[in-house]
């Protein structure tokens, strides 16, 4: 068994694990607070990630995917949520590219960086944590952080999410809340528990009064970044 002490979503967050790998991702965010979270996987929860896979995948690789699920379901109870977004930090604000896989975040954030140089910071190219407070809404790095391993162990403030299609010519408007929740309750981790669900919904719908909401048409040229940019600023 393997044992440390994380923080994750601003949380400390004690993970037991049967093998060392699924820790190892891990090693940027340690910490010696006393964890308020404690997660322990087992060898069945090993099995249940097997038989939702698609491959005969290794256990200690199954059993990183068991330890993002139970870290994902726990932060639920502390208004926090696995969101899966290009996140970004321009000047210290946070900026979120939400949209199906292969649409394009990734490439759009990369646009950015491509532009505003030293400006912009990575915060988590895949799946960061979104924490809902009563006075504003923060984005976290986390250690799941797509192909391209592009994260940094920090939070900022979301000033916007905006939502990402395919277009001919770069162009963006300001949408409502009712027009991005489904977009952003699918990009959201889902829990099978009905209570957890319902409150991520009510999160979900938290976020949504509290952050600027944007769809942004684009093709991949790099004034795509300039009219999300300014089209949100």
């Amino acid at each position: 068994m393997f044992t440390k002490r994380y923080l994750l979503g601003g949380l400390p967050v004690e993970i037991t694990t049967q093998y060392s790998l699924p820790l190892a991702s891990l090693k940027e965010y340690e910490t010696d607070e006393p964890a308020v979270i404690r997660i322990e996987t087992t060898p069945d929860d090993i099995s249940a990630e097997l038989a939702l896979s698609e491959f005969n995948s290794a256990p200690a690789y199954l059993e990183s995917l068991s330890v993002q699920r139970r870290l994902s379901e726990a932060l639920i109870d502390y208004d926090t949520i696995l969101f899966h977004a290009s996140a970004l930090s321009m000047d210290g604000v946070g900026f979120l590219f939400a949209a199906l896989s292969g649409t394009g975040k990734s490439t759009h954030a990369r646009l950015w960086r491509d532009m505003y140089g030293d400006r912009v910071t990575m915060i988590n190219d895949d799946k960061p944590f979104i924490r809902i407070r009563e006075d504003e809404v923060r984005v976290y790095g986390s250690p799941w952080n797509g192909k391209h391993h592009l994260s940094t162990n920090t939070s900022v403030p979301v000033k916007a999410i905006c939502l990402l299609t395919r277009d001919t010519f770069n162009h963006i408007e300001k949408i409502s809340a009712e027009d991005a929740f489904s977009v952003l309750f699918q990009q959201s981790y889902r829990p099978k528990d009905p209570v957890k669900l319902a409150k991520t919904m009510d999160l979900i719908i938290r976020m949504t009064g509290k952050v600027s909401l944007y769809r942004l048409g684009c093709n991949m040229n790099p004034e795509a970044a300039s009219v999300s940019y300014e089209g949100m600023k």
